[in-house]
């Protein structure tokens, strides 16, 4: 066998995503033209291909990955339910007399929207559509009202229950066990989607926190960015309004966080508790008809189809690649960078997040990180650490211009006077904040390990 093909199947594959060819499709043909072409030239064994049948049944009763339709019904049915709305009126009346207090309101619903839907798109959309025309009213410096809107959307990505950490946890668990028996360890250990969620917790805050921390600087130094409006005199009753509105949203964040982290529900339990609870959530504010939950339903099958889809061609890639020695190949292009175990963490992260720009993050979870996990696990990186580095790693590229999906989600509603460039220049700072807490998770990789310890126990 010759692990050359590999390369150029790894070159051929991203070719052909660039297209624009469906994801699903482009990994699987691939992988099927490079098996035909190493098996007519004697270079490729025909027997990998026979474990794909066991690999696909795998998929399909792998409980886990039973989590991600019920979250994403869970999201789009509270996105419909306009919860976002209620939140963001009251967020806006709870600290919009502040200077910079817009900002601060729409990060705030950001990081609730994201603990509640976990899904990027849906939140850019809802808080674009909602929040920046009131931004822009109020005399807000546009690039900064667009950057602040693109950056508390993509909170989901790393805020649980984020659909990222459920599929990372997946791939993660499969790679780290892959990595203790090349280790000679024959009992291996796995890392379960609630490691990730409780690993995801303190840097998640700790994004928000910089985030908050950077809009009251700037607010401050330059008050004419972020103007205070008016201050209007409060109505009796405001604040039972604001516990009302945030208990709802809370309780149903609290209830599927809480039962996973207590242990008392498997990942895939507490999101049919989160999609049991979005449907009362929209049932209570009379928001729920025959005609919504068909769309919800509709909405939570397309995407439930196409992640499955990805994932069956992603594990006919992987196939093919390892029977080029493809994973030799990447063992000795890691081993030898220099400096070790930090060289090669480096380089993959690079990679990761200039893949980020072209590729969505669910082609990145199951096409590279099967590959190179095992190699870095190998190596003796803590796999909870190694999870949540990946997943604000991805969450940074969804910000970068010029290809940030979370950019071209707010251009999509953003007003015609709004530009790009407004918009590339608003992210700017946010992703500086982003590669912030890279550094400082690399440098105290306790932030993501401390909580799984504490919860689970020192096993990881």
């Amino acid at each position: 066998m010759d692990n050359g093909m590999a390369l150029w199947m790894f070159a051929a594959v991203f070719i052909v995503l660039l297209s624009g060819f469906p994801v699903a499709f482009a990994l699987s043909g691939t992988a099927l033209l490079f098996a035909g072409i190493g098996v007519q030239f004697e270079l490729f064994d025909v027997a990998f291909l026979q474990a794909l049948p066991n690999r696909l049944f795998g998929i399909m009763n792998n409980q886990t990955l039973i989590a991600v339709p019920l979250f994403v019904f869970m999201g789009v049915m509270l996105e419909r339910a306009r919860i976002a709305e209620d939140l963001l009126e009251t967020m806006v009346e709870l600290f919009g007399s502040l200077r910079g207090g817009l900002g601060i309101a729409v990060t705030l619903v950001g990081m609730l929207m994201a603990a509640s839907t976990g899904i990027v798109g849906a939140t850019v959309v809802t808080m674009g559509l909602l929040s920046l025309p009131t931004m822009l009213r109020n005399q807000y410096n546009p690039a900064i009202a667009c950057g602040t809107i693109c950056a508390s959307g993509t909170l989901g990505q790393i805020i649980p229950p984020s659909i990222v950490l459920v599929l990372l946890g997946d791939v993660i668990s499969t790679a780290y066990q892959q990595a203790q028996l090349e280790m000679g360890i024959f009992a291996p250990e796995t890392v379960s989607v609630g490691d990730l969620f409780a690993g995801a917790l303190l840097p998640g805050l700790g994004l928000v926190a910089l985030y908050l921390l950077y809009i009251t600087i700037t607010a401050w130094l330059s008050p004419t960015t972020m103007p205070a409006p008016e201050q209007k005199t409060r109505e009796q009753g405001f604040y039972l309004r604001v516990t009302k509105s945030l208990a709802a949203p809370l309780l149903l964040i609290f209830s599927v966080l809480g039962s996973i982290m207590g242990g008392l529900a498997t990942p895939t339990e507490a999101a049919s508790v989160g999609a049991t609870g979005a449907l009362i959530l929209a049932l209570a504010k009379q928001q729920l008809s025959l005609e919504k939950l068909l769309d919800v339903m509709q909405n939570t099958t397309r995407v439930t189809s196409m992640v499955f889809m990805i994932l069956i061609g992603a594990a006919l890639f992987s196939l093919v690649f390892r029977g080029f020695e493809g994973e030799e190949l990447i063992i000795d292009i890691l081993s030898d960078l220099p400096g070790g175990q930090f060289g090669a963490m480096f380089s993959v992260m690079l990679v990761m997040f200039l893949l980020g720009f072209v590729l969505d993050f669910i082609e990145i979870t199951f096409v590279i990180v099967p590959i190179v996990g095992p190699v870095l696990l190998a190596m003796g990186l803590d796999p909870v650490w190694l999870g949540i580095m990946i997943a604000i790693n991805l969450q940074t590229s969804f910000l970068t211009p010029p290809f940030g999906f979370a950019l071209f989600y707010l251009r999509g509603v953003a007003p015609a006077e709004i530009s790009s460039g407004q918009i590339y220049k608003g992210v700017m700072p946010f992703i500086f904040i982003q590669l912030l807490m890279l550094a400082i998770l690399a440098f105290w990789p306790q932030l993501a390990t401390w909580l799984p310890s504490t919860l689970y126990g020192e096993g990881l």
